[in-house]
């Protein structure tokens, strides 16, 4: 069976990335291919949560964790309500369902002397790649911006005069951020280089691979990953932990939490609180030193 009815619902009301969409419908043909080897069934618009449920615990007995499980369930859900929308079924199946249980991930940030030690000490030379790959961290680091964001930047995003970028998030949501003087500096130098490329095929994209075409996502998370190892030694090196890094810093100095959303592009203030924790370390810290009543010992 298809889900075009679905993917386009996806699409064209909800704004969902073809990334996006391509999950859920890869969800929906494994929960179908399920359904037609145990249940002999073409359809997974009738089915019963029991049916569900085995599904479940078949992905369990394979050692599917339980946060990707989550989300194929998520999935399942999401195409379950369109199909209420359209009046092809009176009953979601996963209405009293509830996720498994799954530990929360703490991501570690960088820290400001880790950040800094990549920005400030690091030789990346005069070059174009050596340019783009700067002003790819500095862009990173004092926007918070997602990779994919950054990834479809286009030259008319950007104002260099009013010193802002204009970001087209999930959804399709747009947001206007400030860019820093350092950032438009490095940016600039990366211009000159970038125009002297012999051929560029996307002329329309800020960052650009030598050869003149957008930049991908693979070579995005590489640059990161090179460069951070240099400077730090936790396990995880990407750029959502310098996204994550940028919320944790602006909080740490006192930033209001609504403004770092909106900056973020988060929908919810929810969303954002996942960023509290090092804040309320540093919190804890500068009140163990300052407060008078706490034990110098």
């Amino acid at each position: 069976m298809t889900f075009k009815s679905f993917s386009d619902y996806l699409s064209l009301e909800k704004n969902y990335s073809p990334h996006t969409i391509n999950a859920y419908v890869k969800d929906l043909e494994s929960f179908s291919s399920f359904c037609e080897d145990e249940y002999n069934k073409n359809s997974i618009d009738n089915v019963n949560y029991a049916q569900i449920r085995s599904w479940i615990i078949n992905l369990v007995e394979n050692n599917i964790s339980n946060r990707s499980i989550n989300r194929k369930v998520s999935s399942l859900n999401s195409y379950y309500k369109f199909l209420l929308k359209i009046e092809s079924i009176k009953v979601n199946p996963l209405i009293k369902h509830k996720a498994l249980k799954t530990e929360k991930k703490i991501q570690i940030p960088f820290s400001q002397a880790e950040v800094g030690s990549v920005l400030d000490y690091f030789q990346f030379g005069n070059t174009f790649e050596g340019l783009r790959d700067k002003a790819i961290i500095e862009l990173f680091y004092s926007t918070g911006i997602r990779r994919i964001e950054l990834v479809n930047i286009k030259l008319t995003d950007l104002n260099l005069q009013q010193k802002t970028l204009k970001v087209l998030g999930k959804r399709s949501k747009e947001r206007i951020l400030p860019l820093l003087n350092s950032t438009i500096d490095t940016i600039k130098k990366y211009l000159v280089e970038r125009n002297k490329l012999p051929i560029v095929s996307d002329k329309e994209m800020l960052f650009l691979t030598k050869k003149g075409v957008k930049i991908y996502e693979t070579l995005v998370y590489r640059t990161i990953n090179e460069y951070f190892s240099l400077a730090s030694s936790k396990v995880k090196k990407s750029p959502h932990i310098l996204r994550h890094s940028f919320a944790t810093h602006l909080l740490n100095q006192g930033a209001d939490l609504n403004a770092v959303k909106e900056l973020l592009g988060h929908s919810s203030l929810a969303a954002t609180q996942v960023y509290t924790h090092n804040s309320i370390a540093e919190l804890k810290k500068v009140y163990a030193k300052s407060h008078p009543r706490n034990s110098k010992n």
